[in-house]
């Protein structure tokens, strides 16, 4: 007979979910990295990352989709590995086309518009879409032209629940608040190297969904030229995560949903810093892979680790 890998849906019912429609995961499941702190080295037949990791949180933000086009037929295979997952959730990177490698003076591409809407409602249609997120970087800055770009973007994708990622101070802008609220698109709450003209932490919320995202706070390595692993090398300390815990709390009040996002993912920091976080603002322990709170011994204060049970071979 052949083996493969399911989850046993019995005993994940265990699993203490957060109130106020607030979910906890990760930017991205697959890293080679996470092979030993976050996922067994020895992989049953059939073994997928993301249904294992979502026994552990509620939402997994698509990144992938912001490098490529995402077939509609990899939407429907990662749907059916959080099938026995109910509450599980995706978000979903727009392509970088639209805010990285963009006219503002254009419309947004036609083609990739078409590509990502394909992708996208195929995960919206089985009601597994929690937000749609449109990231820019530190260099894209509140000018008339770039809002009239944020305008009709926002505009392109209105069957989305939008939300928009903004890095630079000059962002912090009535016009700005305004832009988003008119729209119905949330905004994103960072933490990243408050470098410069660089966006602090807030505590905002200008849709019915809130949105935070966690980058790490690596100064060093955050505008320098040594690859995404490097920049996003960062383990956040108890006390940081404290204070984002008070802010989660404010954004999620009377949100329809909260979708928190560890991004800083080397080595499986990002899956560590999350079960901090769901532990915290539980006031609970939390199941936790047993490699992972290996890796971080601390994870062994705030954690269970989860027992084989939670898996069956067949």
């Amino acid at each position: 007979m052949e083996k493969s890998f399911t989850a046993a849906p019995d005993d994940l019912a265990v699993r203490p979910q957060l109130s106020h429609s607030v979910r906890v995961g990760t930017a991205g499941w697959n890293y080679r990295d996470w092979i030993g702190p976050v996922y067994p080295r020895k992989r049953p037949r059939g073994f997928h990352e993301l249904g294992y990791l979502a026994q552990f949180f509620d939402v997994a933000e698509i990144n992938t989709s912001f490098y490529g086009a995402v077939r509609p037929s990899t939407a429907r295979k990662w749907l059916e590995a959080v099938a026995p997952f109910p509450h599980f959730q995706f978000t979903a990177k727009l392509h970088q086309a639209f805010t990285h490698h963009m006219n503002p003076a254009e419309p947004p591409p036609a083609l990739d518009t078409e590509e990502f809407r394909a992708f996208a409602s195929t995960l919206a249609d089985a009601g597994k879409l929690g937000a749609v997120l449109a990231q820019f970087p530190w260099s894209f800055k509140n000018t008339a032209d770039n809002r009239a770009y944020l305008e009709r973007l926002l505009d392109t994708f209105t069957e989305y629940p939008m939300v928009v990622e903004a890095r630079h101070a000059s962002w912090d802008d009535p016009q700005f608040w305004k832009l988003l609220v008119d729209r119905g698109a949330g905004f994103c709450n960072i933490d990243q190297p408050v470098i410069g003209k660089s966006l602090g932490p807030s505590a905002r919320r200008t849709s019915g969904v809130g949105y935070v995202r966690l980058h790490g706070r690596n100064y060093k390595e955050w505008f320098a030229e040594h690859g995404r692993d490097a920049r996003y090398d960062y383990l956040y300390s108890r006390e940081e995560l404290a204070g984002w815990k008070e802010r989660v709390e404010q954004v999620s009040q009377n949100a329809s949903a909260t979708y928190v996002i560890a991004n800083n993912h080397y080595q499986g920091q990002a899956a560590a810093n999350a079960l901090e976080l769901i532990s915290m603002l539980l006031d609970a322990p939390v199941p936790a892979p047993s490699a992972l709170v290996e890796a971080y011994p601390r994870l062994a204060d705030v954690t269970v680790t989860a027992q084989p049970s939670l898996f069956s071979i067949k």
